[in-house]
């Protein structure tokens, strides 16, 4: 069963509510792979979005993706990154920890045993959703570069940067930290809708 994120989340505008202008910041681009799908892009912006809810198995999961704009006037958000609920959080451990210990710090995305085939991380650079097994986070003098590695690949492919300072680093934690409890809640209400559901059809 899907519920529409509508019903989970009627109140609120995740992609509003995260949006971290880059104006102020040291330049990034993303789209830095060889393989990439389009030129390497500047970023002027980027937020999270909520892509979708499901609830399957008695289970309730989440898809949520990172954008950015590039601040063409009218341009559309470019997804860069989708992810199920668990990644938020090491995530932004591995940006602060990389950050401060200017060391690259790397991310392996398992899949857990009962689920094969569900992906937890994918990239839109290369394509329209190529499943990650390794992030790579390797910080420079004012920015920090993303990579990826997929299963079958042995070197990491780079895929965009984020800014390093101060400032940035700030703003970044305290909005993944207000997406991570929307989401939480979002799971939530998810749930609460299935059994509510599953009552009523009884």
């Amino acid at each position: 069963m899907m519920l529409h994120p509508a019903n989970a989340l009627s109140d609120r505008n995740l992609e509003a509510c995260t949006t971290l202008s880059l104006k102020r910041e040291p330049a990034c681009f993303s789209f830095l792979s060889s393989r990439a799908a389009v030129p390497p892009q500047a970023i002027d912006s980027l937020n999270l979005d909520l892509a979708s809810v499901d609830y399957f198995n008695g289970r309730a999961s989440l898809w949520a993706t990172l954008d950015i704009r590039t601040g063409t006037p009218g341009e559309a958000p470019i997804s860069l990154l989708g992810f199920d609920e668990t990644f938020l959080r090491p995530f932004t451990r591995a940006l602060i920890e990389a950050s401060a210990s200017r060391t690259p710090y790397r991310m392996t995305i398992t899949r857990t045993p009962n689920e094969p085939v569900r992906q937890r991380v994918v990239e839109y650079v290369t394509g329209s959703g190529v499943a990650l097994v390794e992030v790579v986070l390797t910080p420079q003098d004012n920015v920090v570069v993303i990579s990826g590695r997929t299963e079958d690949e042995t070197e990491v492919e780079s895929l965009f940067q984020l800014p390093r300072t101060d400032s940035f680093l700030r703003a970044f934690v305290k909005m993944t930290g207000q997406a991570d409890q929307a989401l939480q809640e979002t799971l939530q209400t998810s749930e609460r809708l299935a059994r509510d559901g599953r009552r009523g059809a009884a």
